[in-house]
């Protein structure tokens, strides 16, 4: 299945898309329910067994994963795509993000020794969906850059995984752009080198682009056979495959599950491979090498249109913009201030 979170008029719900519809799911688990199996509380037990947010969905496990599946096949009530807004199809309760992820990437930048899963943590609170807008703040960044990532929601819950049992957990992939403020993450030390902020580097509104839907693990024959793209204004400007991870995805579930108790929801971004903006820029620490593949150019700017691929789920696309203006000099005013200018 492919599960979308989505606005259509005033309701906002979660449904399947079934080639140019997208299926109402807790509707059409009611009319399932009220048409085929007679029940007269179809709209009750509908309401709770597929909730209106993803995360819930996911959460309901066996019983609700199936009741889904049950209202896709019912088919209806439906809308077409082109008349519904998709959403971020979740809003993790956390993001788990494993960086230095592919070779190509770790040559474009400042060496870093490496022998575990690079671990770092992205908040919900910068997550949007297709066709929603990234800003580019000035206060927080002048060095946005892109970095596409195949995404991983987490289904059954676990802790310490083994690796072979890993992608048991799995509910299913989505796509994800790990955008990033290289000017907060990778900041020059006096005495040379680069000290690395991922807190600030990777934390900020809009920062947590996902979408445009959620494809269930039984979709994807393999994890390790998706291309991965990112175009800039029609430039590919990354491109890959998920082959070529340091560590697969099966790793990363375990890893990740051996300090928390991976929860139903939860989003594991896999790394980004190399193509950034970031090997542009020798003033931190970026190592420009040729390739035939790709377009080497610089950060992201306003009004430039991002679009991050993967093969098998589906394609994201968002728009830069300033901060606005009103905002953008408040915000001016307040930094100058806290650093008394």
């Amino acid at each position: 299945m492919r599960l979308v979170s989505f606005r259509h008029g005033p309701r906002c719900a979660v449904g399947a898309v079934d080639g140019e519809q997208v299926v109402d799911l807790q509707a059409a688990y009611a009319a399932y329910l009220a048409e085929v199996e007679g029940d007269p509380h179809a709209a009750a037990i509908a309401a709770a067994r597929i909730p209106a947010t993803m995360t819930a969905l996911i959460a309901g496990l066996e019983p609700a994963w199936r009741a889904a599946g049950q209202a896709l096949a019912h088919g209806g009530p439906s809308y077409p795509l082109a008349d519904v807004r998709l959403l971020a199809p979740l809003v993790p309760p956390i993001i788990l993000n494993s960086g230095q992820n592919y070779w190509d990437h770790r040559d474009e930048k400042p060496p870093v020794e490496q022998h575990d899963p690079e671990f770092f943590l992205k908040a919900p609170l910068g997550v949007i969906g297709p066709d929603d807008p990234v800003i580019l703040d000035p206060v927080v960044t002048q060095k946005l850059d892109y970095e596409v990532e195949l995404g991983v929601i987490i289904g059954k819950p676990g802790r310490h995984i083994p690796r072979e049992r890993a992608l048991e957990h799995v509910f299913g992939y989505t796509v994800a752009n790990d955008v990033t403020a290289r000017d907060r993450q990778a900041v020059p030390h006096p005495e040379g080198g680069f000290e690395y902020r991922l807190g600030p580097g990777k934390n900020f509104d809009t920062c947590a682009p996902i979408g445009p839907w959620i494809v269930t693990r039984d979709e994807i024959d393999d994890p390790q056979q998706l291309g991965l793209r990112t175009y800039v204004n029609g430039d590919l400007r990354q491109s890959n495959s998920t082959a070529k991870m340091i560590w697969d995805v099966a790793t990363l579930v375990s890893f990740f599950s051996d300090f928390y108790t991976l929860q139903p929801g939860v989003l594991i971004e896999t790394g980004t491979p190399g193509g950034t903006a970031w090997a542009t820029d020798p003033e931190i620490g970026g190592k420009p090498y040729e390739r035939e593949d790709v377009r080497r150019a610089g950060y992201l700017q306003p009004g430039d249109v991002v679009t991050v691929e993967i093969d098998g789920i589906g394609s994201l696309t968002n728009h830069i913009v300033s901060a606005p203006a009103g905002e953008q000099a408040a915000e001016e005013e307040e930094s100058l201030a806290r650093r008394g200018g």
